[in-house]
């Protein structure tokens, strides 16, 4: 009996095998898999990102092409990126990142890329310029053949009070999802269609000292933003999260983008920062991939970027094909 039971496992293994079944590649052939899809303050975690299996951040670093777009607060993320590559032993290959200069073996990286595309008068250097400017700036840089090869999209929101994300970026971010992504009516083969499918990824915007809570601020926009992607299994990296939550996880209200807090009685980012080691704790970030050392705009210190790179990875490994776990 125990014999004809291995027996009928081990057939049954071999079925799904040859059906193509494998629930580790889902994200290489376009579909998101399921799991996590907050980058939060949980994920932007050094500890978390070497946790993450080679075989996804190798899969993200020579198969995804992203295009990014943001003002002064987005900077976080690409300088926390650039940076990143020069960390620890291993990270130049690891993490490697190009910015407009695609190279075979490092993460395609377009910085600024989207703005130029917006129609001619309008301002489209952000979310908050303009809240539904974005969604034509993407359909023309999508639409361009000079970057048939991007899958990734990425928009950054300046400072988000006062803005309606429920009225405007989250439907225009579906209907380009709609568009452009898997499946998408714009994903094809004929006149006036793209071979590669898009993934998109939403993002909350950055804290307000002292000003976080209340209708249509950042708290409430956050909320608003990450249920959505919850909601529809959509990849979110979560600024307000990282901004609110202290290195030991420990959730400040008060705080602004730079770690600073009257409740904590100071910058509980710079107190982490100088209290541990360069090279082996936190890392330099970067204007560009080997440039100058510099912090993310209106910070004070590098972790604050440390950690939305961090997140950004873990995304790029989830749309790779990770699991999360």
């Amino acid at each position: 009996m125990k014999k004809a039971t291995t027996v009928l496992i081990q057939l049954a293994i071999t079925t799904l095998l040859l059906s193509g079944y494998n629930t580790k590649t889902k994200g290489e052939t376009g579909q998101i898999p399921e799991g996590k899809y907050i980058a939060d303050y949980t994920a932007a975690k050094e500890s978390v990102l070497r946790q993450i299996p080679a075989k996804y951040i190798d899969l993200a670093r020579t198969t995804l092409h992203v295009a990014y777009q943001h003002s002064s607060h987005g900077t976080h993320v690409a300088r926390g990126l650039f940076g990143l590559q020069d960390y620890k032993k291993g990270d130049d290959v690891l993490f490697g990142i190009t910015n407009h200069s695609p190279q075979a073996g490092k993460l395609d990286f377009h910085d600024y890329a989207l703005g130029g595309y917006a129609a001619p008068g309008v301002d489209a250097t952000d979310l908050s310029r303009n809240e539904t400017a974005f969604i034509m700036a993407t359909r023309n840089f999508l639409d361009d053949p000079e970057n048939a090869a991007i899958n990734v999209v990425m928009w950054s929101w300046c400072n988000i009070a006062g803005h309606k994300p429920a009225e405007n970026y989250i439907p225009g971010m579906d209907s380009l999802i709609a568009e452009y992504g898997v499946g998408g009516s714009k994903i094809g083969s004929g006149d006036g269609q793209r071979k590669t499918p898009v993934t998109f990824i939403f993002m909350t915007a950055h804290a307000n000292v002292d000003d976080n809570t209340g209708d249509l601020k950042p708290k409430n926009q956050a909320e608003l933003i990450v249920n959505n992607c919850i909601k529809k299994k959509q990849y979110c990296l979560d600024y307000y999260s990282i901004d609110t939550h202290d290195m030991s996880g420990k959730y400040r209200e008060d705080t602004g983008d730079d770690g600073n807090s009257a409740v904590y009685g100071g910058n509980f980012y710079l107190d982490w920062q100088n209290a541990h080691k360069k090279g082996t704790d936190w890392f330099e970030n970067k204007n560009a991939p080997g440039g100058k050392v510099v912090f993310g705009a209106h910070n004070s210190q590098h972790i604050t970027a440390n950690r939305k790179a961090y997140a950004m990875w873990w995304i790029l490994a989830r749309i790779a094909g990770w699991d999360g776990n």
